[in-house]
């Protein structure tokens, strides 16, 4: 992570300086935020299937993909045909709309994509514009439902469902809309989905909603495929290097702490594209990355490489709603 965006979340999350001048852009945020949505409501339509949106209001990771897995899971053990559409962040790709290839690379899709379509078997249909990629999930698929992976502002999408996801340990920052807090709208949108999920039970904002817990599976290796009891690998393997290039690296390392690992952290930026240069310095040692990042790692020489899947559970009277509200509308 580089030092200003150090700087910047030390701000938004931390008790770092607030750029206190940039004020009057954050209240434009907000009322440009605001308008969109009162647009949207007053025009809202019906989606020809039924959409669940898993999005934020913060900028950066909370743990939508988990969620989204386990979501898109859950469908398919009660009899239902799942896509899922997302924007493919950082893609490079000739033509858009199109459905991700589980075995492809994580530059042409997105690595977030990749592994849901991994995880899943889901077809995952990628395009920054979401209701061209809905109707083309529709057309190509036939889905029983459909899952934005984020989404939340992008109102031209019609929508079924809204999820918020919120960070349990770093909630809603300091509260504030961009460029001055890490909202990308007011709080007071949180009032209007159908569900608020707080990731983790350590959170101490001011958020209210269900709590999701994030379940560690036992480490697999990057090379081999090899699971291992985690277990025997924490007695085997009790000093590691913890990589996580996603929106929260700490939440990450402070699970392997939580699991008697000594952790020597190597936090990167969000979708970061390793090369073999980034693992320079400690490629002779035990590295343990998250899932996200091993789906950009797999090509890479580094045989002493593992990860950590994880999954989301959540409470059964959600996801029974949920499906409750999702057959109503097919």
């Amino acid at each position: 992570m580089s030092r200003l965006s150090q700087w910047i979340e030390s701000g938004w999350y931390g008790k770092g300086p607030r750029p206190w001048p940039l004020l009057p852009l954050a209240w434009l945020t907000a009322a440009v935020a605001r308008r969109r949505l009162r647009r949207f409501r007053a025009a809202a339509e019906a989606p020809p299937v039924p959409v669940v949106v898993v999005g934020n209001v913060t900028v950066g990771g909370t743990g939508k993909t988990p969620l989204v897995v386990t979501l898109c899971e859950f469908f398919q053990r009660n009899g239902l045909r799942v896509a899922v559409i997302s924007r493919g962040y950082g893609v490079r790709h000739a033509t858009v709309p199109f459905t991700v290839d589980a075995d492809g690379d994580a530059a042409t899709c997105g690595d977030e994509p990749l592994l849901i379509a991994q995880r899943t078997g889901a077809p995952v249909v990628i395009d920054p514009r979401r209701r061209r990629a809905l109707q083309y999930a529709i057309d190509t698929h036939k889905p029983d439902v459909v899952i934005s992976d984020d989404g939340l502002q992008h109102y031209d999408l019609p929508r079924t469902v809204d999820i918020a996801v919120v960070d349990g340990q770093r909630g809603l920052g300091n509260g504030y809309c961009l460029p001055v807090g890490p909202l990308r709208e007011p709080a007071e949108r949180l009032a209007l989905c159908d569900w608020v999920i707080i990731n983790g039970d350590e959170h101490s904002s001011s958020v209210d909603g269900v709590i999701m817990h994030l379940d560690i599976s036992d480490p697999v290796n990057l090379r081999s495929g090899e699971a291992m009891a985690l277990e025997d690998f924490a007695v085997r393997f009790p000093v590691i290097h913890a990589v996580a290039g996603i929106g929260n690296p700490g939440r990450f390392f402070s699970a392997l702490e939580g699991q008697g690992f000594r952790v020597v952290p190597h936090p990167f930026p969000d979708h970061h594209a390793y090369a073999i240069s980034d693992f320079d310095a400690f490629a002779d040692g035990v590295i343990l990355m998250t899932e996200k990042d091993a789906v950009k790692c797999r090509e890479l020489p580094l045989p002493h490489a593992w990860y950590l899947p994880v999954a989301a559970r959540l409470p059964t009277v959600l996801t029974n709603d949920l499906l409750e509200k999702v057959r109503r509308k097919q």
